[in-house]
């Protein structure tokens, strides 16, 4: 019983404590937050790009496609999707007047804009992009001219450089709604 007496609130609060800092899990790191960017990746010819969160709905696989009389060369066809009918658009094939070449990497970004959906083909979808703030750059040196209009700057991660498309600035291009050849 002396051993009990001689156990003061005081004692037995110092022994709590040194127990609890031996089984303490160390405080939690202190991690350094830095700001990002995140867009959609995809790559057309050898050129990639990377396109807002916000500028594509959804990607799809190339689907089947309804062509349509004395359209431009770039205008791939129609397809239903869903229920609504996507105007599709080789987006190599309007920029640059090449011919995008459909194999099972193509895909088709969903691009809406107001009371627009229109589906972008493309090489190949690389899904979700993250860049650091200081990861951005300027200007790209790689950039081809007939980008530059639609281009808002761009990332370098390492050796690889991806260039910020504006989908809107695409859309809002006078020559993007000119689908028909004129006879």
């Amino acid at each position: 019983m002396a051993a009990a007496e001689s156990t003061t609130p005081y004692t037995l609060i110092k022994d709590i404590e040194a127990r609890s800092r031996t089984r303490a899990i160390g405080l939690p790191q202190q991690v350094e937050v830095r700001r990002t960017w995140s867009g959609i990746g995809f790559r057309v010819g050898e050129l990639l790009l990377v396109s807002s969160l916000g500028d594509v709905g959804e990607i799809l696989v190339y689907p089947q496609l309804t062509k349509l009389p004395h359209a431009k060369k770039w205008v791939k066809g129609v397809s239903n999707n869903r229920g609504t009918l996507l105007p599709v658009l080789d987006l190599r094939g309007f920029i640059e007047g090449i011919a995008t070449e459909i194999n099972k990497r193509s895909r088709v970004l969903l691009v809406e804009n107001d009371n627009l959906s229109v589906g972008l083909l493309v090489d190949e979808a690389m899904g979700l992009r993250h860049f650091f703030d200081e990861e951005r750059v300027g200007g790209l040196s790689s950039l081809p001219e007939s980008y530059r209009g639609y281009v808002v700057g761009g990332y370098k991660q390492g050796n690889t450089q991806w260039a910020v498309f504006n989908m809107e600035k695409l859309i809002e291009h006078r020559k993007f709604m000119e689908v028909a050849v004129r006879m």
